[in-house]
């Protein structure tokens, strides 16, 4: 995203994928203990999701604290509800890496039975200059299948180096008389898409359905044919929506979701999402603007200025989040903020925030849905950068950038023949910054570059040392519409993982 380097951080998202255990093919953990035990707790078998766990969540709610210097994970609360909205397959498999793993271990027989991967906001924040002066707590929380049998439930963190900060490990018994039950918190939702149902209705019908915009809820099941088993699941939560605004924030939804589905990849992978939008109203109208003395009592905790960045729109307090999902089935959450100002920011499997009402929503909430559901980088660079959030030595886990450390890992297979490392920018590419979009010509010369791949230095903030795969891409700029082909095949494929039968 052009124009500030906090806005859409993706969180310092860092590290390089992880090599595979040599009899098995599969990635082994990040931690060492993880290392030492690949052989034995990863093998060839597919792990039968009935075997392991029943059809219900578990959520675990952490407390991430510390400062530069030091850091720690702390257990915060256990709570079961009913259905598991995520996936049964490939369970003990990590797609990415992110800066985080949760790893579950069959108590009895230390076999690997699920893997989670993620970033946190927190780990962020230990590059600022904040955290070394001042030590801070960070709200997790992480949705997991319920297991039948005790488990070890093993949580770990790494530096940008790939190295291990910290790591705690604890057993949870499903039986625990403390594991909290929770149920619906009376809070509306209402699908505003179902994927894999009505397969008979086109898509112009289902426009002319004054059914599906009824958003009352006399008579209405919200979960009636929806597939939460074969679908992803994204939970939209309203923040600053008073409980007058409730119709624009579904609305607001809408419009959210025909931006997701309106290009591809996703365009043509719709119906293996489901979309629910969670009305809950806010106290007050709009955001908390810091800068400018206005807090709102919202719902998220969200608010702009996060690390003292004015666009940087974010919230710590996880667990908040989680609690006004309860009893929704959902995988991946955005927060949809009442706001015409520019603003938003994305985490790696943990959360979207994005403005309603700002003229680029559609582009900003886009780009960081790639974020925090396809693990994508930002793409652009400041030459004014003082951290380092790519070091050298290590390759990136974001599959659009490179530090070259390891390029045959990335987008080596997509080069056209004989293509320059790196890449020279195209000089008849308009330059974005000074374009005309009124000028439709030039506006479709500035897109078509998006889908040529090659090796362009500058990008995660950097200018010099890491490498983006297209001279202009949706994670680099609002004035183009595509992805690139590496982002591109990085979406299909984190889908395919997830949706895989």
């Amino acid at each position: 995203m052009s124009g500030h380097r906090l806005l859409s951080m993706m969180i310092c998202a860092y590290l390089a994928v992880q090599p595979a255990c040599a009899s098995t093919g599969k990635s082994c953990d990040i931690s060492s203990a993880d290392k030492q035990t690949c052989e034995t707790a990863r093998n060839n078998d597919e792990i039968n999701f009935d075997e392991f766990f029943t059809d219900k969540t578990l959520r675990l709610d952490y407390v991430f604290a510390g400062n530069a210097k030091e850091q720690h994970i702390y257990l915060d609360e256990l709570m079961q509800q009913d259905r598991w909205a995520g996936r049964k397959r490939r369970l003990d498999e990590k797609f990415l890496n992110g800066n985080g793993q949760l790893t579950i271990r069959d108590h009895k027989t230390n076999k690997v039975i699920y893997v989670w991967t993620f970033s946190t906001l927190f780990q962020e924040w230990l590059l600022e200059n904040e955290a070394k002066i001042v030590s801070k707590s960070f709200e997790a929380s992480y949705n997991v299948p319920f297991p039948k049998m005790p488990v070890d439930v093993t949580i770990t963190l790494t530096d940008n180096h790939q190295n291990v900060i910290t790591e705690m490990t604890h057993t949870v018994d499903p039986n625990d008389i403390l594991i909290r039950k929770i149920g619906d918190n009376g809070i509306p939702f209402h699908y505003i898409w179902k994927g894999k149902t009505a397969a008979s209705q086109t898509q112009a019908e289902k426009r002319q359905d004054t059914r599906s915009r009824d958003y009352t809820y006399i008579e209405y099941d919200p979960m009636s044919d929806v597939n939460v088993t074969d679908c992803i699941d994204l939970a939209i939560l309203a923040d600053g929506y008073t409980e007058s605004q409730i119709g624009k924030f579904y609305d607001d939804c809408q419009r959210a979701v025909d931006a997701l589905f309106e290009r591809e990849p996703f365009k043509s992978m719709k119906n293996r999402f489901n979309v629910v939008a969670v009305a809950a109203p806010s106290k007050d109208s709009g955001p908390s603007v810091p800068h400018d003395g206005i807090w709102k009592r919202g719902t998220s905790g969200a608010h702009y200025d996060t690390f003292y960045s004015d666009r940087y729109l974010m919230s710590k307090d996880m667990h908040k989040i989680y609690d006004l999902l309860s009893g929704v089935p959902f995988e991946h959450i955005m927060v949809l903020i009442n706001s015409n100002t520019y603003g938003g920011g994305g985490i790696y499997n943990q959360v979207t925030f994005s403005t309603s009402d700002n003229p680029t929503f559609k582009q900003v909430f886009v780009h960081e849905f790639g974020h925090s559901y396809g693990g994508l980088a930002d793409e652009y660079a400041y030459d004014d950068q003082d951290n380092e959030w790519y070091p050298s030595d290590t390759e990136p886990w974001e599959p659009n950038i490179t530090t070259l450390k390891d390029f045959k890992s990335k987008w080596k297979d997509l080069l056209p023949k004989g293509q320059k490392i790196p890449t020279p920018l195209d000089k008849t590419v308009p330059d974005f910054k000074k374009i005309n979009k009124q000028d439709s010509l030039m506006m479709k010369k500035l897109n078509d570059c998006t889908q040529v791949v090659g090796v362009f230095e500058g990008a995660g903030y950097q200018s010099k040392g890491c490498y983006r795969p297209a001279q202009e891409c949706r994670m680099k700029i609002n004035e183009v519409q595509d992805f690139c082909p590496v982002c591109d095949r990085a979406i299909r494929r984190i889908t395919d993982f997830y949706t895989s039968k």
